[in-house]
């Protein structure tokens, strides 16, 4: 039996490079500098969650996915150690795991990146509302359809590299759905769950909203991250 492990991740400013200042105005702008503040310390301590139950898992011979990553081998060294100097805690984690013996693998397909975030970046970066409009409803029409074109291409990077008796771990933004597309004989843990991810996310732009809910599931991400018999003894 394959085993993976399934991190939903929340992006942090680092993971952004040149959309991170029109994300962070976006975010200050939509729920103002005090709720924007307590979101990053929350997805802060979300990340230190991660870090922690990463640091007891068995790394020698795991294979790492991530999110973006676009080749492995000393190429894709190179991109892990950029993401760990320009700040990432998602890439920091990566780093770690790859000194205690694990190898990453190229992931995604970098036609499929560039173009969702070249596309992105011209909705941010447009100067007049009129293109700002054109361009965000163009990035939303085609959206789900390079995600569900990304994660095809993830899921089956990982079917085609995890062998008989592996352990994986997969880093990945929480919208998207690789897990269904994974073969049987893949054993899922998810490490955080996904949904819950989610339902933070979206609660988070709708001030309105927040409630008992919204506090569960911030509280939810930064706890800690009960150890499973399935994960295996840590080293």
């Amino acid at each position: 039996m394959k085993k993976l492990f399934y991190v939903p991740i929340i992006h942090t400013s680092a993971d952004l490079g040149s959309l991170s200042q029109a994300v962070t105005e976006r975010g200050i702008s939509q729920l103002g500098e005090k709720a924007w503040s307590e979101h990053v310390a929350t997805v802060h301590k979300f990340w230190d969650s991660i870090a922690s139950y990463c640091a007891s898992l068995p790394a020698g011979g795991m294979k790492i996915y991530q999110d973006g990553l676009v080749a492995d081998g000393e190429m894709g060294a190179k991109i892990v150690a950029a993401g760990v100097q320009s700040g990432s805690r998602n890439y920091q984690i990566v780093e770690m795991l790859r000194q205690r013996g694990a190898e990453i693998v190229k992931t995604e397909d970098l036609n499929l990146v560039l173009e969702e975030r070249n596309s992105l970046l011209a909705a941010v970066q447009a100067r007049t509302f009129g293109a700002k409009i054109m361009a965000l409803f163009k990035y939303r029409f085609i959206k789900r359809r390079l995600l569900n074109r990304r994660d095809r291409f993830i899921a089956r990077r990982i079917a085609e590299t995890l062998a008989d008796g592996a352990t994986g771990i997969l880093f990945v933004g929480a919208y998207h759905r690789i897990r269904p597309q994974l073969p049987e004989d893949i054993k899922v843990i998810e490490v955080k769950d996904a949904q819950k991810v989610r339902e933070y996310q979206a609660l988070l732009h709708f001030p309105r909203w927040r409630s008992r809910q919204f506090a569960l599931l911030n509280r939810y991400l930064v706890d800690p991250i009960p150890f499973s018999p399935a994960a295996g003894n840590s080293e």
